[in-house]
């Protein structure tokens, strides 16, 4: 039941992969470049350099797959732990050399935390728009004093785009960042899970109702942004 961390296995091993094939009621079938996650600083995208160059302090990595940003940030000398919920994932993060690495739920981490990555849309295991409060309640216990939180996302409106350039939102949807996907992996099929893209704007109002300022740091090519979370202070 973990496609993903199989196929972060396989590469690792054998630097070759089958396709990790992606499913979605809204979407024809995509996969996820296996390259995409083992690359190295300077193959990353702006976004996550930014990211990387802005996590000072203890650092969490959050759903941290092949381990790819916390061995720069290990390199550099960053205190990081890198958790996911993947075991295979985690055992390959150990094997490539991840001093601190945790088999381990955002939702129930304990421990504080002077920065908190959750890059490549890793703020979307928040779900939902409903689960946001949650998420902001778990900052409130592992967010050190004076610490921020940096995540990417997208703004995927550009996908109900229709041929005027008019936004066409289907009625049924609550939110339209709000997606169901299943990922497979050879003869491995995992569960079908909840993942948000958020846009900016929504991000900030949602925040702010549950105490945090949320800042736009960096934009990318295709939608996507940084964005610093931080604690509003009274």
């Amino acid at each position: 039941m973990d496609p993903m961390g199989r196929a972060i296995a396989d590469y690792w091993k054998t630097k070759k992969a089958d396709r990790l094939r992606v499913f979605s009621p809204m979407f024809e079938e995509d996969e996820i470049p296996l390259t995409t996650l083992f690359r190295k600083y300077k193959a990353m995208p702006e976004i996550e350099r930014k990211a990387l160059d802005m996590a000072t302090g203890k650092t969490l990595d959050v759903g941290a797959g092949s381990g790819c940003h916390s061995l720069v940030l290990q390199e550099k000398g960053i205190d990081v732990t890198a958790i996911d919920i993947s075991p295979l994932s985690v055992e390959t993060m150990k094997e490539r050399g991840i001093k601190k690495v945790m088999e381990q739920d955002f939702f129930t981490m304990q421990g504080k935390y002077d920065t908190i990555l959750m890059l490549m849309n890793g703020i979307g295991i928040v779900g939902t728009l409903e689960r946001l409060p949650k998420f902001f309640r778990q900052l409130d216990n592992i967010l050190a004093p004076g610490g921020l939180v940096l995540c990417d996302s997208s703004d995927i409106s550009y996908v109900f785009e229709d041929e005027n350039g008019m936004i066409d939102i289907p009625n049924e949807m609550d939110y339209y960042g709000e997606h169901s996907f299943q990922m497979q992996y050879k003869d491995t099929i995992g569960e079908p899970f909840d993942w948000l893209y958020i846009d900016a704007d929504t991000l900030k109002e949602k925040a702010a109702k549950n105490g945090y300022v949320v800042e736009v740091v960096a934009e990318g090519e295709h939608y996507d942004y940084l964005a610093r979370i931080a604690k509003k202070i009274c």
